[in-house]
């Protein structure tokens, strides 16, 4: 389990979360909502290390991610599928993938699993990753985390510009691996596609935490998204 323990964190003096306490459990779909500009990129980024904090703990089963170096942090089991993907553009998906596996030791046979999840990156081996689709690089940007064998996935807006075929086929493998017993947290601007798979919701505002609800209750009542998410 993933666990945020009133964690502060920001740049420089300017501070951006706030306390924020936040759970993901094994075999959970825990999405974070929030208009631009809440805290929900930063709480990635503190997850991962890339950010001190200011107050707070941060805890992976019993290892306190937050007392790690940023560089530890995904041995540990943590991938991250950053918002804008964040690939070596110069590199090809072989090599990319093959970073990925570095980062924790995994073996070949580790490899062939993210590439019988996305056929269409072993189709494109041997390219350069600059060369790829948008949905191509989310493809690889997820494979490479996924290289990590993680126990939490964090993915920050994964489906943003991508067309529908491709946004069904990376839903399709976020629900393979909570059923699998991945603990994923998911920062999605598209309302409808996060109710769609997540297990619970929880909002964000100013850096703090709210209301933590079921997804299948968001579906029935609107309403609290209006609040949190609306202009």
């Amino acid at each position: 389990m993933l666990r945020l323990d009133r964690v502060s964190a920001g740049y420089g003096r300017a501070q951006v979360l706030r306390a924020l306490s936040l759970e993901v459990k094994a075999g959970e779909i825990l999405c974070l909502l929030g208009r631009n500009g809440a805290g929900k990129t930063t709480c990635m980024r503190a997850i991962m290390g890339l950010l001190p904090l200011m107050s707070g703990r941060i805890w992976l089963d019993k290892t306190e991610l937050s007392a790690l170096a940023p560089h530890q942090v995904p041995r540990t089991g943590v991938g991250y599928v950053p918002q804008g993907r964040r690939l070596f553009a110069e590199l090809t998906v072989a090599q990319n993938i093959e970073i990925g596996l570095m980062a924790r030791g995994s073996g070949p046979e580790v490899r062939e699993e993210v590439l019988d999840l996305f056929p269409r990156l072993r189709e494109r081996y041997h390219q350069r990753a600059q060369t790829l689709s948008g949905g191509e690089q989310q493809m690889l940007a997820t494979a490479r985390a996924l290289c990590l064998r993680p126990k939490v996935l964090l993915l920050d807006e994964p489906t943003e510009g991508l067309q529908p075929s491709m946004i069904a086929a990376i839903r399709e493998v976020i629900v393979g691996l909570r059923h699998k017993g991945v603990a994923i947290l998911l920062v999605e601007q598209r309302v409808d596609a996060v109710l769609s798979v997540a297990d619970r919701v929880a909002f964000i505002e100013n850096g703090q935490g709210g209301v933590v609800m079921r997804a299948e209750d968001l579906r029935a009542d609107h309403t609290i998204i209006d609040r949190y998410v609306g202009v």
